[in-house]
């Protein structure tokens, strides 16, 4: 029995859908491999979580049922899926809706990065964020919101800066432990990297603000140690939860220079 354009435009969704999602690498994505995943690319749960959707309509979708998907829920879609221009257009053609996007300028390659970065920082379940190389916060999850609470769980503009919570808030001496000795390895990271920046004045405004507002930045600032990036094992004297201990973990984000995400693993 032939199949009706509709029925097969559904067809060619649900096939169109399910191998682009097979396509997609979950490590790439800050997801965690487990034991029971035994099929290639991502689960259609996750899929559904990454877009906003239901879990069950995503199903339908690649089941080819008839059901009605709306035009911004199909663009969080494309973008979870990282499908090209050409595959977002087919998305939309197959689902007949318009794009809402469609005739705009081209996407700016740094931002869908910062978007993407964004979405892998939210599907991790350990505390997570990201920072560039002036200590601001691009993304954090909840977890990193409930572990620095009284600083990340408020709203902030400008974006929360790592170092400025360090060295300039008093509720950063009473969460991380053995807080000097800390900040003193903040210092020690900093400085590898400022070599390669010396040319920002963004950068360079801030470290005069830290000098001129903490006393224990100058001096730390002024002794000019180095040191690389090696994780280890982070505490912290939560208000609530009590001390809770971590071991770190800091990536390099190689489509970002200066970039780097941070997880902390429960120990």
């Amino acid at each position: 029995m032939s199949q009706s354009p509709p029925d097969m435009q559904r067809r060619l969704l649900g096939d169109f859908l399910r191998d682009r999602r097979q396509r997609l690498d979950p490590v790439q994505l800050g997801l965690p491999l487990g034991s029971r995943r035994r099929t290639r690319g991502l689960r259609r749960e996750e899929v559904a979580m990454l877009s906003g959707i239901s879990a069950t309509w995503y199903t339908w979708m690649e089941q080819g049922r008839e059901i009605a998907v709306s035009p911004h829920a199909l663009a969080r879609l494309a973008t979870a899926l990282s499908l090209s221009r050409a595959e977002r257009a087919y998305l939309f053609q197959l689902a007949g809706r318009h794009d809402p996007d469609a005739g705009a300028a081209a996407p700016d390659p740094a931002a869908e990065r910062i978007a993407l970065l964004r979405r892998t920082v939210a599907a991790i379940t350990a505390p997570a964020y990201a920072m560039d190389h002036r200590y601001r916060m691009l993304a954090w999850n909840g977890a990193a919101e409930g572990l620095f609470t009284g600083w990340l769980d408020r709203p902030a503009d400008p974006p929360p800066n790592m170092l400025r919570f360090l060295f300039l808030d008093p509720a950063a001496r009473m969460l991380v432990v053995d807080w000097q000795q800390r900040c003193q390895r903040v210092l020690a990271e900093l400085r590898a990297d400022y070599s390669l920046h010396l040319a920002d004045a963004e950068l360079a405004d801030l470290l005069a603000a830290l000098q001129a507002g903490s006393r224990d930045f100058a001096t730390g600032w002024k002794q000019a140690a180095v040191q690389g990036r090696e994780g280890g094992e982070r505490a912290f004297n939560h208000p609530t939860q009590g001390l809770l201990r971590f071991q770190q973990l800091t990536f390099a984000l190689e489509t970002q220079p200066g970039h780097r995400l941070v997880v902390l693993h429960p120990v």
